[in-house]
């Protein structure tokens, strides 16, 4: 089969550089555009792979303490009916797991150290369905939980601010006092450590803690559970259940969803992934249109070539074509080489950058501050694709003017000083 000469000639002067050493500097800067192409389009993948990992993992650290879906009562008081809320919750198929929980505020001290603290009253048998802590109760310790015996489970990092450990006793201090001759006294309440959890999250870790429903109920006075915890097939329908939770559960209840529960994290880091791809793109564009320079060098340097295939009754569709051709083959050989290094460094950061921190002996994510320790990652097709084609659509549009430029050269002129 014969290829159209269109074609073959784009294709040479692409990789031009086997004559003079103009054609050869014409060939550096092809080579320059396409890698220029082939950074940004790396760039670009990397960044937003890294920004999908870390979303992800931040979340399901989230989710392994935070529910998927929320039911409270009315001012924070008990359900007035715990067993019907649930076999109603229950009755949604997406739901596949329930438990009842009070939540509730408090001071923990150990010595002259004080942490405010976020205290979940649970049910050790039921958290398992409805939390990742539960799942492994080795590790959580919650099968510690006695009703009666006020154990409680701190988290990794509050643990370590007041500085016990398993079997040290720590004081609960309640917001609401009681009233006594000497005016409102707070509420204390010797509790045993009876072990740590670490969830990944820091700020559940440096806050959260953990104790038996039956004891926060007596603790805080409450006839029973607060609310309850579900778990779903689907966490993204987190939203659509809670919609669908509101018009069928009965009592004057509120529901919250994990999505509404982080609205603001979660908003910030789509605003911040979104103008990151702007940004990343804008550098796409800055590498495709160097074809313009690329294009327009060739084609003064080529001018006695166009002439002569002109005289020979090339059209000047057809001269705009070759031109075409070599725009889009440097697009498409940058696009596909920044493709294949994006993803070979997207796949493999897990190990590239735990190398460079320790060249360098740096920390590049102090889990303090960024949540996590280690740099995710998770190239995703909905962001690949449209890079592919950005990148692609830009190579071409910047093929344009020059292409016509050449299509537009005068036999007569171009031959004069041949």
């Amino acid at each position: 089969m014969q290829v159209p000469y269109e074609l073959a000639l784009g294709w040479r002067y692409t990789r031009a550089g086997r004559g003079t050493r103009r054609n050869g500097f014409i060939s550096f800067i092809s080579g320059v555009s396409m890698l220029g192409i082939a950074l940004g389009v790396a760039a670009l993948i990397i960044v937003l792979s890294v920004m999908n990992g870390f979303q992800k993992e931040v979340r399901d650290r989230m989710l392994s303490v935070v529910s998927h879906i929320e039911i409270y009562g009315a001012g924070g008081a008990a359900l007035p009916d715990l067993q019907r809320t649930m076999a109603q919750a229950r009755s949604n198929p997406q739901v596949i797991g329930a438990a009842p929980f009070i939540s509730a505020q408090g001071l923990i001290a150990r010595g002259e150290d004080m942490k405010a603290a976020l205290v979940r009253g649970i049910d050790p048998a039921l958290e398992s369905q409805v939390s990742e802590l539960g799942s492994d109760m080795g590790k959580s310790n919650l099968s510690r939980l006695v009703p009666g015996e006020f154990g409680i489970v701190l988290g990794s990092e509050l643990a370590r601010a007041l500085g016990v450990r398993e079997g040290d006793r720590v004081t609960l201090i309640t917001p609401s006092g009681q009233i006594t001759p000497a005016g409102v006294v707070p509420r204390l309440k010797q509790m045993t450590v009876v072990g740590t959890f670490d969830s990944g999250h820091f700020e559940y870790d440096s806050a959260l803690a953990l104790m038996h429903m039956d004891d926060a109920a007596r603790i805080y006075r409450l006839e029973g559970p607060t609310g309850v915890r579900l778990k779903l097939r689907d966490l993204h329908q987190a939203r659509e259940v809670a919609d669908q939770l509101a018009g069928t559960l009965t009592g004057d209840l509120f529901i919250r969803d994990w999505t509404r529960q982080n609205r603001t994290w979660f908003a910030a880091v789509q605003v911040e992934k979104r103008m990151m791809s702007i940004i990343l793109t804008l550098i796409v564009a800055v590498a495709a249109f160097n074809l313009v320079s690329t294009l327009v060098m060739t084609v003064t340097d080529k001018r006695a070539d166009i002439a002569i295939l002109r005289t020979l009754g090339a059209s000047p569709r057809s001269i705009m074509a070759v031109f075409v051709v070599q725009g889009a083959m440097v697009g498409v050989i940058g696009t596909l080489a920044g493709l294949v290094l994006g993803l070979g460094i997207a796949f493999n950061i897990d190990v590239i950058v735990p190398a460079l921190e320790h060249l360098f002996n740096a920390s590049f994510l102090p889990k303090d501050i960024y949540l996590i320790s280690r740099m995710p990652s998770e190239p995703q097709q909905s962001d690949i694709v449209p890079i592919t084609v950005i990148a692609l659509v830009l190579a071409f549009l910047a093929t344009i003017y020059p292409s016509w430029r050449a299509s537009r050269v005068n036999p007569a002129e171009a031959l004069r000083y041949e």
